[in-house]
């Protein structure tokens, strides 16, 4: 049965950066203490710029580094849990605008776990034959979703995009995403969450904190496992930008001391499901990681929902 594999990345952040000190002319707090707290420097904010603009940013990129047409492309994917328009969805949105003619075309919500899932999920289309070339997205316009004068949670959030293009490998070539560990604990789901119409993102910070650094790293191990890549073979850890002290508490219980850690979060931010990607794509732009090593992504948040594999780096 042939898999798939990541061909290229790409991302898009506002160029609107807000900075602690910026936040703390809003609420009781400053820079200090949010570097210690979230690990957080910076984090973009959009204007105007809808998630499907910035979903279509950055899919655009992704598609011209890859090589590939709109033409190609048969399957587009895009998680978020942030559009404020609910039909037609982003990913029709996003294809309309790049050109793909007639794709399947769906939106994915698990809020922070999203790109995780839409990347297991267009695997197995592909694995299944229902999809050769795709498009997944991650997209989130969090600063809509978020309570200005709430200082717990108006240091984290922001807003961006990442994108990868996925392909079919062929039968005699191994395959590059692993398979994916995924699941939820919705006793908790409580702990994070966004309802209503008129809705604001609030979560129990110390509830998510204490799951994320217990739970997190023994089903990271699982997607090692099942990829077949012992965490020492890592080359990087790319896990949900949610907070700085979780990124190192999950990637010390690893023991990985020789991979690249991404810390995407300092300067831009809580992206939620645009997270794994942005910083991804970033560590290819920059060229950190050799193309073909394994890279750990593990996302995880709302719902509480996590999703993580192993995928060779394009």
């Amino acid at each position: 049965m042939a898999g798939s594999r990541i061909v290229a990345m790409g991302h898009y952040q506002p160029s609107r950066v807000v900075t602690n000190d910026e936040i703390a002319q809003m609420v009781d707090t400053n820079d200090e203490w949010i570097r210690d707290r979230v690990g957080i420097v910076t984090r973009r904010i959009a204007g105007d710029e809808t998630v499907a603009d910035m979903a279509t940013a950055a899919a655009g990129k992704a598609l011209a580094n890859s090589g590939l047409t709109a033409a190609d492309i048969d399957l587009v994917v895009v998680a978020t849990c942030s559009s404020a328009d609910r039909s037609p969805n982003v990913a029709c949105r996003v294809a309309a605008k790049l050109g793909i003619n007639a794709p399947a075309a769906f939106d994915l919500n698990t809020a922070c776990s999203g790109f995780a899932y839409a990347l297991g999920t267009v695997d197995h289309a592909i694995r299944a034959g229902a999809a050769r070339n795709a498009i997944v997205v991650g997209a989130e316009k969090l600063s809509d979703l978020t309570d200005w004068t709430d200082r717990s949670t108006c240091i984290i959030f922001a807003d961006g995009a990442g994108a990868a293009v996925v392909t079919a490998t062929a039968d005699d070539e191994p395959a590059g995403i692993g398979p994916v560990v995924w699941g939820s604990a919705p006793e908790k789901s409580d702990a994070v969450r966004i309802e209503g119409w008129q809705p604001y993102i609030t979560q129990e910070g110390q509830s998510v904190f204490r799951w994320a650094t217990t739970a997190i790293a023994p089903l990271a191990l699982q997607a090692c496992e099942r990829a077949g890549v012992h965490p020492s073979e890592l080359a990087a850890f790319v896990p949900h930008q949610a907070n700085a002290r979780i990124i190192d508490g999950i990637a010390k219980r690893l023991n990985i001391p020789d991979a690249i850690i991404a810390k995407d979060i300092v300067e831009s931010g809580n992206t939620s499901a645009a997270s794994i990607p942005l910083a991804l794509s970033k560590l290819v732009e920059r060229r950190e990681v050799p193309s073909g090593a394994p890279v750990l992504l593990f996302g995880f948040g709302g719902g509480l929902t996590y999703a993580g594999q192993v995928v060779r780096c394009p």
